[in-house]
């Protein structure tokens, strides 16, 4: 059956390119890994990862690297690979601390969160910061905990129900990072739900004990993008409440699609999951989130035996990641590259100013940027959290300097219109525009693009030569 365009909503969209709004700072979301097994990233992953350029990614300290074998010990021979391969991408790591050695928790209980020796703790994570903040450079943010509010479902060996007990140990913790290297930043608690008592009562103790506490975090799953922007706008007065005059930063530090019940590969595909995130992303940027990770950059097979030594429930674990994945990932399990990947692939060329846009539907999001090279790029998320529709968006552009110009249009659809080896979006349209001057016309240029629903689209009008395009079409 084929697509009737002329039946479809024109959707009025304004991108103007005289009003600069601030500076497009896309770079602030970004993704996560890790926490599933201690195997490094393999080349087509890690090559795919630097390709996006991070300036952050997060990560686990998990227990299965065996950092601490013995009382005194540290051996950096699993967790040196795996942090080199993540740092391949050019870009700095968070690096949340979930570990459990042996000497400090000799029984393997979630419940219990304190080490047995709180001096040799502090000994162990001065040990750990100086090696990879200090020597090797790689950490500027060290996350205390991960999900210590669900415990062993939230992959962390901790589970915190008082938040007394979490605050003493983020303490202690905190204490031994900023010793180790005071430029390093240091926060949690790394919540599984933002709504947690644990994220009010950390801000009141730290402020009302001087413990340093440069940023705080949490998690959230859901297709709902208010759900996300929510999350934001509430944590930030409770973050004012407590440090009226610099409040710390905000982080999630994990975040993706909403879960679900059924779990085949072609969900993996599907681009529903990729507007979800780009409408979600926009309404955190509006919201002014400091920080958010996508989680997460590679699938992973469970290995029950990396956890045996600290785990106490393993079939939880294998079902999530093993039975029904959850299929997030920007690449599958061999690597296979995912719509979501793409999404990022298209923030990352959103560079320089922010601009003014407007849109005249609610479910049809856009941003826009005016880059150093005076290219005008704009990114669309056709979305609607009950349902989206078919619309072709009408793209006003005004205040453009006049003259010749590239214009390329991207879309994350069903189409799957990518080259998979490099990995690649292909274009689905490319052809030469000429921008005309205010005088010559009340529309200098405007555009007509099919976005259909679910889906993420990208125009970018470039500056062109007429030499240029002589020996293109030539």
């Amino acid at each position: 059956m084929s697509t009737i365009f002329s039946k479809m909503p024109k959707i009025p969209v304004k991108l103007h390119c005289g009003d600069v709004t601030g500076v497009f700072e896309g770079w602030r979301h970004t993704i996560g890994h890790g926490g599933i097994n201690r195997y490094p990233l393999p080349p087509r992953v890690r090559d795919g990862l630097a390709a996006l350029k991070p300036r952050l990614v997060r990560t686990f300290i998990q227990e299965y690297f065996n950092i601490c074998p013995e009382r005194g010990v540290c051996d950096w021979s699993r967790l040196d690979p795996y942090m080199e391969s993540l740092a391949a991408s050019g870009g700095k790591l968070v690096a949340s601390i979930c570990i459990k050695p042996k000497p400090l928790y000799p029984v393997i209980d979630e419940n219990v969160v304190l080490p047995n020796d709180a001096g040799e703790w502090k000994r162990l994570i001065e040990a750990l910061v100086t090696r990879y903040s200090v020597e090797r450079g790689l950490v500027t943010y060290w996350e205390v905990a991960n999900e210590s509010d669900i415990g062993e479902w939230g992959g962390c060996p901790y589970f915190t129900q008082d938040p007394a007990v979490y605050n003493e140990f983020y303490r202690l913790t905190a204490e031994a990072v900023t010793r180790a290297c005071p430029e390093a930043k240091v926060g949690g608690p790394a919540l599984a739900d933002a709504n947690s008592p644990m994220m009010e009562e950390l801000l009141k103790y730290c402020a009302a004990t001087s413990t340093r506490l440069d940023f705080v975090s949490w998690h959230l799953y859901s297709n709902d993008p208010w759900a996300h922007a929510g999350n934001v706008r509430r944590i930030r007065a409770l973050a004012e409440k407590y440090y009226p005059s610099e409040r710390p930063e905000m982080l999630v530090t994990e975040m993706g699609p909403g879960f679900e019940e059924v779990s085949v590969e072609e969900m993996a595909f599907d681009s529903r999951r990729s507007a979800a995130m780009g409408a979600a992303l926009f309404e955190m940027m509006d919201a002014k989130l400091d920080w958010s990770f996508y989680y997460h950059i590679w699938d992973q097979v469970f290995v029950a035996d990396q956890f045996r030594s600290f785990y106490s429930r393993i079939d939880p674990m294998h079902t999530h990641w093993d039975k029904t994945p959850h299929r997030f990932g920007l690449f599958g399990v061999c690597g296979e590259v995912r719509p979501a990947y793409f999404l990022y692939l298209m923030l990352g060329k959103m560079s320089g100013s922010e601009l003014r846009t407007e849109s005249c539907a609610a479910d049809l999001r856009v941003k826009a940027a005016l880059g150093p090279d005076g290219a005008c790029r704009a990114m669309l998320v056709n979305y609607g959290a009950e349902g989206s529709r078919d619309v072709v968006a009408e793209i006003d552009v005004s205040g453009l300097s006049a003259g010749l110009r590239l214009m390329t249009v991207y879309r994350i659809d069903a189409g799957r219109k990518w080259e998979g080896e490099k990995p690649a979006l292909l274009p689905m349209e490319r052809r030469y525009v000429d921008i005309l001057t205010p005088e010559d016309s009340e529309r200098p240029f405007y555009a007509q693009i099919y976005c259909s629903a679910d889906s993420v689209a990208m125009v970018c009008l470039e500056e062109a030569a007429e030499e240029g395009m002589v020996v293109a079409n030539g």
